[in-house]
């Protein structure tokens, strides 16, 4: 069998802490995604060429996604089912509220997920997942076939609008700007916020300015600190803010820095977030 099939085996039979190494091309990113769907924890991309010049970082980003995987909850893979609407009503609609996501290691299980228990006139949503370039064009196609709601990597300034998400490229940040009644996509290079690029912060603060109380912040599973200020930010504007509770984390790392800032208003299951977004629509 292949290491997917088996994968999906032995998060069936014994569920445990796995890391993927895949390759950076467009097979490689549709092989590591669908890992993470059936509870890989992480993935490394190794390089296609210079690859001797590379192993030191390799090997470095390695060791420390196997210390990340030892310390988290794997869970057994659960097949998701959803369906897709043609409706496309939105395309006259303005926004009414606007939902921000900053995820990381578990980020891609979680946010399909939410997205799937999601109607397809939704809330528009921005979503900053860490990711490299390539493979979010790859995690958005994935999420479009199977979510109610359109799915697309954003792109600079896309207008945004309800019943669709916009996924932060790989290697850019995503922020929210507004024009009069609309809402747009800025998205642009820089560099790297806390040694992130896309960054949860970038995205978070200007959801913060640009949307104040019509913004809804949700900070998911993943290792670090990113994301907390900007949800901080986001609260102060007068947005409503949560986390992801521990237990439903793979890795309660950034919900745990942002409710120790006092960022986050309370903290709510994984399942149980969509509900929360349809409630505050």
């Amino acid at each position: 069998m292949d290491g997917l099939t088996f994968l999906e085996k032995l998060m069936a039979l014994r569920p445990m802490p796995v890391v993927v190494v895949s390759s950076l091309t467009q097979k490689g990113a549709d092989a590591a995604l669908r890992a993470l769907e059936l509870g890989a924890v992480d993935y490394v991309s190794k390089p296609l060429s210079n690859i001797r010049s590379s192993m030191g970082e390799l090997a470095a980003e390695l060791v420390d996604k196997v210390k990340t995987a030892a310390g988290s909850r794997p869970r057994g893979h659960v097949a998701k089912t959803s369906q897709k609407s043609t409706n496309s009503q939105s395309q006259s609609r303005s926004v009414e509220r606007i939902i921000a996501i900053g995820a990381s290691t578990g980020g891609v299980e979680a946010i399909q997920t939410i997205l799937m228990q999601l109607p397809s006139q939704a809330p528009a949503i921005l979503i900053a997942q860490h990711m490299p370039p390539g493979f979010t064009s790859s995690f958005a196609r994935r999420l479009n076939e199977q979510c109610p709601m359109t799915v697309v990597e954003a792109t600079d300034g896309c207008r945004v609008l309800p019943g669709h998400v916009y996924i932060a490229p790989g290697a850019l940040h995503l922020k929210l700007a507004r024009h009069g009644s609309f809402f747009e996509c800025s998205v642009g290079g820089g560099e790297p916020v806390g040694g992130h690029r896309p960054s949860v912060n970038v995205l978070f603060e200007s959801v913060a300015d640009a949307a104040g109380k019509l913004a809804v912040g949700f900070i998911l599973t993943g290792m670090g600190r990113d994301g907390a200020h900007g949800l901080l930010a986001l609260r102060r504007a007068g947005g409503r803010t949560f986390g992801q509770t521990e237990g439903s984390c793979l890795i309660y790392g950034m919900p745990k820095a942002a409710m120790e800032l006092g960022a986050v208003e309370s903290e709510i299951p994984l399942d149980q977030i969509a509900d929360r977004i349809i409630k505050l629509s």
